[in-house]
């Protein structure tokens, strides 16, 4: 499909992301739609392609059941999940996992043929797909080689889109390529741009979870909702770089024990689900083991098994650990929670359609409620799976016929720079505010610099840029979270 980038141009549907919610919305999409889709980096730079553990779901029809998959999330997210979304995703998780495969992705399989499944924290039942440890990069790398085969997609990498406007019979959409500005415009608009891990010191994301595509969303009106809901993964690897190397939820379902300084396992004597209690307890009684022994060191070991099978069922975990001087087949390895996952977002209807009329979000930046107050292992990639593809069939009964859309050139203001700094500040805040356990008092304080940042960015006059967008973005994020911790606050104080 020709989509010229020279001057403005008018496509059917822009996809915004490149990770497994963005591509199988395109690739859903029938084929008589021009479809523009946007990579803000390269697209395996994501937090799809950095998913290790796999797609929950009940394959297994005589030792498991849809009803016991959501009563696993309802008991992970305290009940209070969206109940009738969740079915949702129960009842359609196999549907999904049947069309990856025929799609080509590569799932492990047992030796008679079937699929295999593992264990995850949270769950009863061993229902987690899987394809070793790299499960999100098998599925983004084939969803990738399958939209390059279509001729009504168009794939722009390192395109990060700085501007979505909202008009009349549609979206016009600025677009930064290699230092220049490219125009758009579109009827329809599906945001799937990830999570907000960047705004903190220490996260698993990749380097694309800034919040983009919720800062435009708000700007524009759409309704987001409950972005203090925030994940912590109690087992990234314990290394001082910014993004942390995850160690996947299934090797703890593979019979890794939590250790504390003295090298005791710990985890029994808090919670009778030890080491596959949902993440969220595991965080906090690691805490609390942390004030009793007055030390952050933890450790994850899983060297009792069969060195074979940890580098059979663990290739890429193995091989990045000995890149980083542990060897887990043989020793335990450290670990300490790490922002991880987002649950709140745009909020968004069954068919992923948002507040404003041809808005869409999936994904991590969506808010489908599935997973109430805290997200059961591996029904990120089904949520992804699930929802992009109820919005293709929303989007693909629509005509999208549509007039002239305006698009105005805007590149921004005439100040090249603006001011240093601002980012390593916010993530400084925003890890003394909120991190496992929100502090509503830190909030207060540092409300008010926050605010300050927010006014500094959206009122200076400053060129239109992909790092001014992301710092907006993180001010904006960084302000919704704070206010809404305070509020939830207020309530509780009330009561």
């Amino acid at each position: 499909m020709e989509i010229s980038t020279s001057d403005k141009a008018q496509v059917d549907v822009i996809v915004v992301g490149t990770g497994v919610a963005g591509l199988y919305t395109a690739l859903e999409l029938e084929s008589r739609f021009k479809v523009l889709v946007l990579s803000k980096k390269e697209p395996m730079v994501c937090n799809s392609a950095l998913a290790q553990g796999g797609v929950a779901a009940v394959i297994d029809k005589v030792h498991d059941d849809y009803t016991l998959h959501i009563e696993d999330s309802l008991i992970a997210g305290g009940y209070e999940n969206n109940i009738e979304n969740l079915k949702i995703l129960a009842k359609r998780g196999p549907v999904e996992i049947e069309n990856l495969i025929k799609l080509g992705v590569n799932f492990d399989k047992k030796d008679d043929g079937s699929i295999a499944l593992t264990l995850e924290g949270g769950h009863s039942r061993r229902r987690i797909v899987h394809s070793k440890d790299s499960t999100g990069l098998e599925i983004v790398s084939t969803l990738l080689k399958k939209i390059k085969e279509r001729a009504n997609i168009k794939l722009l990498e390192n395109a990060q889109l700085v501007n979505l406007t909202k008009k009349d019979t549609g979206f016009a959409a600025d677009v930064y390529i290699d230092g220049a500005h490219y125009y758009y415009t579109t009827k329809t608009c599906v945001l799937a741009t990830g999570g907000i891990g960047r705004i903190y010191d220490y996260t698993t994301n990749s380097a694309t979870a800034t919040g983009d595509g919720i800062y435009f969303a708000y700007n524009m009106g759409a309704a987001v909702e409950n972005l203090s809901l925030i994940q912590f993964h109690p087992t990234a690897f314990a290394g001082e770089a910014r993004e942390r190397f995850l160690i996947s939820e299934s090797v703890r379902g593979e019979g890794a024990k939590l250790l504390n300084v003295h090298m005791k396992r710990f985890m029994p004597e808090y919670d009778e689900r030890a080491e596959l209690a949902p993440r969220d307890v595991i965080c906090r009684c690691m805490f609390q083991e942390e004030l009793r022994t007055a030390s952050k060191q933890f450790y994850l070991d899983i060297s009792h098994r069969d060195s074979e099978f940890i580098k059979t069922r663990f290739p890429m975990i193995e091989r990045r650990l000995k890149e980083m001087g542990y060897d887990m087949t043989k020793e335990p390895v450290p670990v300490y929670p790490c922002q991880h996952y987002l649950m709140g977002g745009i909020s968004v209807n069954q068919n992923g359609r948002t507040t404003v009329d041809g808005l869409y979000a999936a994904g991590e930046c969506s808010y489908t409620g599935i997973h109430g107050k805290n997200r059961l292992a591996s029904n990120s990639l089904l949520e992804a799976l699930v929802f992009s593809r109820l919005i293709a069939i929303d989007i693909n009964a629509q005509s999208l016929e549509s007039g002239d859309i305006t698009c105005d050139n805007i590149s921004g203001g005439k100040e090249k720079d603006f001011p240093r700094g601002l980012r390593t500040e916010l993530r400084a805040i925003m890890q003394k505010a909120f991190f496992v356990i929100p502090d509503p008092n830190v909030c207060k304080k540092e409300l008010p610099r926050v605010n300050e940042i927010n006014t500094i960015l959206e009122t200076g006059d400053y060129e239109l840029t992909p790092e001014l967008i992301e710092t907006k973005s993180l001010a904006l994020i960084a302000k919704l979270i704070l206010n809404e911790i305070i509020e939830k606050e207020i309530k509780r104080e009330g009561k």
